[in-house]
């Protein structure tokens, strides 16, 4: 059995041709702001292909640089004025941030309305309720990447390997509201492959390269891999948590490492900021 490769950059340019004319009719184009400290290269990745989108749909983006050795109280200074600016619909504040900084306070500081991450306490409250609000970009991605392969998720049961506040848990809230039976497992979990092993939908978020291999897939079970894994550089140096070699011979669909997960997380950053930009403009 072949396994089925499911093509995140299919459903990132899906997405974006849905998005346009949603920009077009706003009465000013949205505008998202990217907080990046210091130098830390794979972020620097992340923050320019952030960058690229925006300016492929036409949205103002603003790259905000501050030094590496900035203070808690600085970063919250530049989110306070950021939350205060009305051109500026959305806030991103590219994580890990150096160890002198409170990455808790700083997120929470960011303003509900502009988090387009969907990391602030109320945003996740409301994720929790089922109310609308931004979803974290990864586990919105995820859920959108079923619905247009058309993979059935209700009444099926989805395991969740990972508990970040991230994806793990965020991913596990938004199949539980798709109905699907949703079982987290984490490091310590005991009897990690043949929990796994039960899933028609596997979601791999661990962080650990190549991870999960064949013990862990169910025969014809859809496995997504969150993984982002940097071994060595250059190409053919990004690994996800899944075994690929395995998961193509038994899963039925399979989201590779790079090319699956990955390009979803920004189109829903795109999403996530396109629909602030409506809240904040159409709702008056």
């Amino acid at each position: 059995m072949e396994s089925r490769i499911l093509d995140g950059k299919w459903v990132r340019d899906q997405i974006f041709e849905e998005l346009k004319p949603r920009i077009e009719r706003l009465p000013r184009r949205p505008g998202l702001a990217v907080i990046l400290v210091g130098h830390n290269p794979a972020s620097e990745i992340y923050v320019r292909g952030k960058v690229k989108a925006c300016a492929d749909l036409g949205l103002y983006s603003e790259k905000i640089t501050p030094p590496e050795d900035i203070s808690t109280g600085d970063l919250l200074g530049i989110i306070m004025g950021l939350n205060e600016r009305p051109e500026i619909d959305g806030i991103l504040v590219q994580t890990p941030l150096p160890k002198q900084v409170d990455t808790r306070r700083v997120l929470i500081a960011v303003a509900p309305e502009k988090d387009v991450d969907g990391f602030h306490p109320y945003n996740v409250g409301c994720l929790v309720a089922n109310l609308p609000a931004p979803r974290a970009c990864t586990p919105a991605g995820i859920i959108e990447m079923l619905r247009r392969y058309e993979i059935p998720v209700a009444g099926k049961h989805a395991v969740v390997i990972g508990r970040s506040d991230i994806v793990g848990k965020p991913v596990a809230l938004l199949l539980l509201h798709e109905h699907a039976t949703v079982t987290i497992c984490h490091s310590r979990t005991s009897n990690l492959a043949e929990e796994a092993r039960r899933a028609d939908i596997l979601v791999a978020a661990i962080g650990r390269p190549s991870f999960v291999t064949a013990d862990f897939i169910k025969p014809g079970a859809t496995v997504i891999d969150v993984g982002q894994n940097r071994i060595g550089t250059g190409k053919g140096s990004l690994f996800g948590d899944v075994n690929a070699e395995d998961a193509l011979k038994i899963a039925g669909a399979y989201t590779p490492v790079p090319g699956g997960v990955g390009p979803l997380t920004i189109a829903m950053l795109m999403s996530n900021t396109v629909q602030a930009a409506e809240r904040r403009q159409c709702s008056g």
